[in-house]
């Protein structure tokens, strides 16, 4: 994500804490966090495909999705 939507994000937080948001600002607020949280999921999504457990006895298994 680019910084400048995540200092937005930021910014809006805070201005929603002080004095509360307009109804344009919280629907902006939404999509910026939702898009954050899709990009999170992705790249935790990406992590977990590369992680492998090795086990005591040398035995080595890659992180499966749970079904």
């Amino acid at each position: 994500m680019v910084r400048e939507k995540i200092e937005r994000i930021n910014f809006l937080a805070k201005k929603s804490k002080a004095e509360g948001l307009t109804e344009e600002e919280k629907a902006e607020q939404k999509a910026l966090r939702d898009e954050y949280i899709a990009e999170i999921r992705l790249s935790f999504g990406q992590t977990l495909e590369s992680t492998v457990i090795q086990y005591p006895d040398g035995t080595r298994k890659q992180v499966r999705k749970k079904d």
